[in-house]
């Protein structure tokens, strides 16, 4: 890939693709080729999954939030027929943050948001810490056994679960919008969590952040990936720019400085040779 695209070309495409420009809009702009463009995010994408897997160890986190995000490969799950590609279908990314530091430990990409998925992804986090954190999640089941599996009860692990209204509107620009929350419940699952602290706002806050920035996550798109690969390491690529590169306008720094992991910003130069 060097031996074709200059650094300069490499890094204002990778930087593009960072903030959420199409593949067709970069071909068009920087003319080169929508091919070579898919094979540089990921080539970079896989090499970012990697520097945030040994990054992301011995973490001073105290306080996780985690949710997952729906998203597709070829076509909705709905659409799949017998004799299509077995990585077609629903895609659901697991992903933690830290409340304190804003921090993204770890994430996990799995077929289904069942629990073999939600214990891959809570060992992958329990191994990235060193000390006891509280957890918060939603309700869903699968956390509860994979946290036990995981941390084995040395947490403290509180849900809050949310009451949805009906939607009565039929509007089309209402179908993909979540009624309006009625009421909500916090649950004490393991160990003593602070209930004032139970909340998944940060990470339900991520997840707009992460759809904002990959168009195959937003909810009405042309931009979904062909292929399972294309689509993990378009999130590695989103997580470690989002990391190590880009300003949280709250902090006034990287996540990865607040968590102490780096000392100052990296620009996306620094990435690109990180991920080599």
């Amino acid at each position: 890939m060097a031996n074709v695209l200059s650094t300069d070309k490499q890094v204002g495409i990778v930087g593009a693709l960072c903030e959420g420009s199409s593949i067709r809009s970069i071909e068009r702009t920087t003319g080169v080729h929508r091919d070579t463009i898919m094979r540089l995010g990921v080539k970079v994408g896989k090499g970012c999954t990697a520097l945030m897997d040994a990054k992301m160890r011995n973490l001073d986190c105290h306080r996780l939030e985690m949710d997952e995000l729906w998203g597709y490969v070829g076509k909705k799950e709905k659409h799949v027929r017998p004799g299509d590609d077995p990585q077609f279908g629903n895609v659901w990314t697991f992903c933690a943050i830290d409340a304190d530091t804003k921090l993204v430990p770890a994430f996990r990409v799995g077929s289904d948001r069942d629990a073999k998925t939600a214990t891959a992804f809570m060992l992958d986090v329990a191994d990235r810490m060193k000390n006891r954190v509280q957890i918060s999640t939603d309700g869903l089941a699968a956390y509860v056994e994979a946290i036990d599996w995981a941390f084995g009860r040395n947490v403290d692990y509180g849900q809050i679960i949310k009451v949805y209204g009906t939607e009565e509107s039929v509007e089309a620009q209402r179908r993909y919008s979540a009624p309006k929350i009625t009421s909500s419940e916090k649950k004490a699952i393991f160990g003593r969590p602070d209930f004032d602290l139970i909340s998944t706002s940060y990470v339900e806050r991520l997840n707009a952040t992460t759809r904002l920035h990959m168009k195959r996550l937003a909810r009405l798109t042309y931009a979904f990936s062909k292929k399972r690969e294309n689509f993990e390491a378009a999130i590695g690529l989103h997580f470690a720019y989002y990391n190590f590169v880009k300003r949280h306008n709250t902090l006034r720094c990287t996540p990865a400085m607040a968590a102490g992991i780096e000392p100052s910003f990296w620009s996306v130069g620094e990435l690109l040779e990180a991920a080599a």
